[in-house]
This record gives structure tokens, sequence and C-alpha cells, in this order.
């Protein structure tokens, strides 16, 4: 027997009606919820004696000049846990999605890889916030504050570093950078107090400038963090439909004019089935 659809009828048939919108244009917003049926805890909710540091703390730049190798213990942690999961139906949903949307972008603020692992097209997601995966290099801070690198990034590089999981490490322990020799191998994410890419965050506002029928589907995020909480504000702005799916009810913090309250894991395959009818879309 079919387990029952915790998502009301009317609001599904509803969403599913705007869905086949002709040349409907959609942008998904995705937050760290999209991942926890993954079985990966949000930024802020990392496990062991982690426990007891701000995150926020760890995560800056200044943080990493100062002691690279306690940061980097931070951040072995939390590359293992992301490369150890594995995507779950809501990845796969808006992956497929995406390959029978001509017009579907996703702005990812997650920095597991999932999404990618999942199969979602590369020309139709961004990730504002990195990779895990990816490395970059750090030469250090100006006297302005600026971090300072050579401009290496090397991807898909899940391979651990040769760094201890416990006790000090010297800095003389952290793999330097293969193009100058100088800088240090750093995690390829935006920490706090470091500008977004700029061409990521251009794409994105290009997509919200076009005229046509929209939909910002937000999943799994706070709504607090910008300028990916400004998304959902500016399609609506723009005549626009909002759907937020989050463990919690935030459709009227979002403005939406739908609010899907439950795992994005389920609900997100139901309410994106219209799409997994259609052929996948041919460049």
């Amino acid at each position: 027997m079919a387990t029952p659809s915790p998502i009301p009828p009317a609001l599904l048939t509803s969403f599913h009606s705007y869905l086949l919108t002709p040349n409907l244009r959609i942008l998904v917003v995705i937050g760290a919820g999209l991942s926890a049926a993954s079985g990966l805890a949000t930024f802020r909710g990392a496990g062991g004696h982690w426990r007891n540091f701000d995150a926020m703390t760890i995560a800056t730049p200044e943080a990493f000049n100062a002691d690279p190798g306690f940061v980097w213990q931070f951040y072995q942690m939390r590359r293992r846990a992301a490369f150890a999961a594995k995507p779950n139906p809501a990845h796969y949903a808006l992956a497929e999605a995406a390959k029978r949307c001509r017009d579907f972008l996703a702005a990812s603020q997650n920095v597991d890889g999932l999404s990618r692992r999942a199969g979602h097209p590369e020309d139709k997601i961004e990730y504002i916030h990195g990779n895990l995966s990816t490395l970059s290099c750090f030469q250090g801070m100006d006297y302005g504050g600026f971090v300072e690198s050579c401009g290496w990034k090397a991807e898909d590089q899940t391979q651990d570093l040769p760094i201890p999981d416990e006790g000090v490490v010297p800095r003389e322990m952290i793999p330097k950078c293969p193009n100058c020799k100088t800088g240090l191998q750093r995690p390829g994410v935006v920490w706090f107090g470091e500008s977004l890419d700029e061409k990521v965050m251009d794409r994105i506002q290009d997509w919200l400038e076009v005229q046509g029928p929209s939909l910002c589907l937000v999943v799994g995020t706070s709504g607090r963090v910008y300028p990916a909480a400004a998304y959902a504000k500016a399609v609506k702005k723009r005549g626009g439909k909002v759907a937020v799916v989050d463990i919690e009810d935030r459709g009227a913090e979002e403005g939406a004019d739908w609010s899907f309250v439950g795992d994005a894991a389920v609900v997100v395959p139901e309410i994106l089935k219209p799409l997994m009818e259609r052929p996948e879309v041919v460049a």
C-alpha cells in the first residue's frame, strides 16, 4: 500500500498547476536542510569536542592565519563527514528537474558536494560558498586585512591532509601550495569576512533580472544569510511566486505562496513530480 503524501492535497495541486506554467523560470535556493537527511549536521551543529567552539570564529581568514593547523582539524572533520555522506532523494529530484527545465538555476549555500554527486548539471547550479573538495592557496593577509593568494585552485581533492586530528599542529606541517611553493593549502570555501565569487554572484543576479513567469523554491535554509536571503524577495518583487520547504513553517517569513513543512528528502521529490514526467532538455 502506497504511503500517503504528507502534503495537503489542495496545496500540492495548486503548486503543481503553477509548475506547468509555460516558460516558467525556476531558481532554487539551497541550504543545509537539504543535506540533513543525508546525515550532515548544519554548519553550527558540529559534533564532538567542536561543540565547545563557536564555528563562526574558526571559519575566518584571521583564524587560519593565526593557527592554520587548528582550522584544518575542524575542516578535516567536516570534509570526512561530507565525503562519507550520500545524496538523498531531494538532491536527485532537483538534479532531474534541472535536466528537464531549460531555464533552471540552483544557488547552493552548501559546501558538501552532494548536489554534484547527485548528477546536478554543472551549468545549472552555482555554489555560493565554495566546496569542501576544493583546495586553494593562502599566502597570508596584508595590512588591510585582505587575503593574499597566488590563485592556485584544485578541485575534487577528497583525500585527507597529513594533519593529526588532535594536538597542536605546527604551521610547517600544513601542505604548501604546489604552485607558488610558499602559500599554504586551505579549504576552498568562503569564510566569514571574505568576498563571494563575483562571477557566481553576477550569474545569479543576471537570472533575477530577466523578465517572465518565475518561481523561487527555497529549500532548507533559514533565510537569514545574505545575499541568498534576498533572492525570494527579489523574485516576488518582479511578480514571481515563492515556495518554501523547511522542517518548520517559515512561509510567512518569506512571503511564500506555498509553504511545505517536512523533511526535504520527502517533500521535494513529491512537489517536483510534474517535472519528472518531462523529457530531458536537449541543449
